[in-house]
C-alpha cells in the first residue's frame, strides 16, 4: 500500500475482507433463516441475542485493532521482526480477554437476559443461545486475532479462505442442529449456537497453524508468547480505546433493542430480520475501514501521509457509493427482502417501515466506519471511540426518547434517530479527518519501547 497508484491496491486489499465479511454475514442470515423456521419467538430471542453476541466481537475487534496499527507500521518500516513480536502478543491478549469474557458472561447470562427484556419463551430460546455463545467466544477472539495480524501484513486473502470454509460449515450444520434433520435432534435456538461454536474451532485451530507456519505475511514464535510488558501495555494504550469504542457501539446495539422489546414480540422480530440486513452495509463498510487502516498505517510508517489521505477519501467514496446502491434497492423492495426470512404479515409490515426508513441513510453509516478506520490505523483510536460515543450517545439516544416517547412516535421514532445519528457523525468525522492531527505518528515512539524491551531481553538471555 505504500507505492502505485492507491485505486487498484485498495481493491486488492478490500474485496477479500469484504468477501470474508460477508461471508461473515451470510452464515448470520443463514442463521437466521434457519430459526425462522421454528417460530416467531425463536427469532426474537435471536434477535435480542444479536447485538449481545455483537457487544463480544466488537470487543474482540478492539483489542486486535492496536495489532493492525502496530505490524502495519513495522512492516510499512521494513521491520519483520517487530513485527512478529506483536503477533505473539496479540494473540496472548486476545487468548486472556477471550476466557475472561467468556466465563463473565455465562456466570451473568440470565440478569443480562431479564436486563434486555427477554420474557417467557423468548427468554427461554435466549438462554439456549447465550449459554453456547458464551463458550464461543475464546475461539472468536483468537480468530480475529489471526484476521487483524495478517491484515496488518498486508495478506487478506487467506482470512478471506479461513472465512469461507467456516462460514460454510456453519451454514451446513445450521439445518442439522437447529431443526434436527438427519441423526441428528433438533435443538433450535441452540443449535444455531452449537454450529457457531464447531465454526470457530475450526477456523481459529486453522488460523494458528497458518501463523505457526509463516509462510502467509505473519509468524507466530512459540518464544513470543512469553508476556511482554512493555508491549502489551502498548497494545493496550493503542487498543483500549478501540475496546471501548466497540463496548460503546455494542452496548448501544443492546440498549436499542431493549427499547424496541418495550414495543412487542412483532417489533423486535422485525428489528431482528433488519439489524441481519443492515450488517451487510456494515461488513462491507467495516471491511473497506480494514484496509483504509492497513493503508493508512503502512503510509504513515514509510512517512507519505497525503498518500495516506488519498487512501482514506477513496475508500470513503467508493463505500458510499456501493451502500447508497444497496440501499436504495431495499428501500424499493423491503418486503421482498423481509419475506425470505420470515412470512409472518405483523412481522413483516413492521419491518417494511423499519427498512424504508433506515435504508437511504446505509451510505452515512458506512462512510463514518471508513474514516473511523482510518484513524484506527493511524493509531489514532481514541479519535474512532469519540466518534462512536457521539453517534450512540450524544445523539442517538436522546433522539431516540425525544422521538418514541416525548414526541409519541412510537417504534418508528427509533429508526429515524438511528438513521440521524449516521448523518450527523459522518459530518463530525470528516470535519475531524480534515483537521489533520491524525498524520502525527502516535505509535514511533512505542515501537522503540518495544524494541528496548526486546533488546533488555536478549541481554538476560532470555529471548528466543
Amino acid at each position: 500500500m505504500t507505492e502505485g497508484a492507491v485505486t487498484p491496491k485498495l481493491v486488492s486489499l478490500s474485496w477479500p475482507l469484504v468477501a470474508g465479511n460477508l461471508l461473515q454475514t451470510f452464515y448470520n442470515l443463514a442463521d437466521m433463516f434457519w430459526v425462522g423456521r421454528v417460530g416467531p419467538e425463536a427469532v426474537a430471542a435471536v434477535s435480542l441475542m444479536f447485538p449481545t453476541a455483537w457487544m463480544f466481537v466488537s470487543v474482540a475487534m478492539g483489542v486486535t485493532a492496536a495489532a493492525v496499527a502496530l505490524v502495519s507500521r513495522h512492516v510499512g518500516a521494513g521491520d519483520d521482526r517487530a513485527a512478529e513480536r506483536v503477533v505473539g502478543q496479540t494473540l496472548l491478549l486476545a487468548v486472556a480477554v477471550g476466557v475472561l469474557l467468556g466465563f463473565v458472561g455465562y456466570l451473568g447470562r440470565r440478569p443480562l437476559l431479564a436486563l434486555i427484556g427477554a420474557e417467557g419463551r423468548v427468554y427461554t430460546e435466549a438462554l439456549a443461545y447465550a449459554e453456547v455463545l458464551f463458550v464461543t467466544l475464546p475461539f472468536t477472539f483468537v480468530f480475529f486475532a489471526f484476521r487483524a495480524v495478517l491484515r496488518g501484513a498486508g495478506d487478506t486473502r487467506t482470512a478471506m479462505w479461513l472465512v469461507v470454509v467456516s462460514a460454510g460449515l456453519n451454514v451446513v450444520l445450521d439445518p442439522l442442529f437447529i431443526l434436527g434433520y438427519g441423526p441428528f435432534s433438533a435443538m433450535g435456538t441452540r443449535g444455531a449456537a452449537v454450529a457457531t461454536l464447531v465454526a470457530r474451532i475450526v477456523a481459529a485451530a486453522a488460523g494458528l497453524a497458518i501463523l505457526l507456519h509463516g509462510g502467509w505475511g505473519a509468524r507466530l514464535r512459540l518464544a513470543d508468547l512469553r508476556p511482554d510488558p512493555v508491549l502489551l501495555r502498548k497494545l493496550v494504550d493503542v487498543g483500549y480505546p478501540a475496546t471501548l469504542d466497540g463496548l460503546a457501539r455494542s452496548f448501544a446495539a443492546v440498549a436499542l433493542a431493549a427499547l424496541v422489546a418495550r414495543f412487542g414480540a412483532v417489533a423486535t422480530a422485525a428489528y431482528g430480520i433488519g439489524l441481519r440486513l443492515m450488517s451487510v452495509s456494515w461488513t462491507v463498510s467495516g471491511a473497506v475501514g480494514q484496509a483504509a487502516a492497513t493503508g493508512v498505517g503502512q503510509n504513515l510508517g514509510a512517512e507519505t501521509p497525503d498518500r495516506a489521505a488519498e487512501v482514506t477519501w477513496k475508500a470513503t467514496a467508493g463505500t458510499m457509493g456501493i451502500l447508497g446502491l444497496a440501499g436504495a434497492v431495499v428501500w424499493a423492495f423491503p418486503a421482498v427482502f423481509m419475506r425470505v426470512f420470515i412470512g409472518d404479515a405483523a412481522v413483516v409490515a413492521a419491518g417494511v417501515e423499519m427498512l424504508t426508513i433506515i435504508a437511504p441513510f446505509w451510505a452515512f453509516l458506512g462512510g463514518l466506519m471508513v474514516i473511523q478506520g482510518a484513524f484506527r490505523g493511524a493509531g489514532q483510536t481514541r479519535v474512532s471511540m469519540a466518534l462512536s460515543l457521539v453517534s450512540r450517545w450524544v445523539v442517538r439516544f436522546p433522539a431516540a426518547f425525544v422521538l418514541a416517547y416525548a414526541l409519541s412516535w412510537g417504534v418508528v421514532g427509533l429508526w429515524w434517530a438511528l438513521s440521524l445519528s449516521g448523518v450527523v457523525t459522518f459530518a463530525l468525522g470528516c470535519l475531524w479527518f480534515l483537521r489533520g492531527d491524525w498524520r502525527t505518528a502516535v505509535v514511533d515512539d512505542a515501537a522503540d519501547e518495544g524494541r528496548r524491551g526486546s533488546d533488555e531481553t536478549t541481554a538476560t538471555g532470555t529471548t528466543d
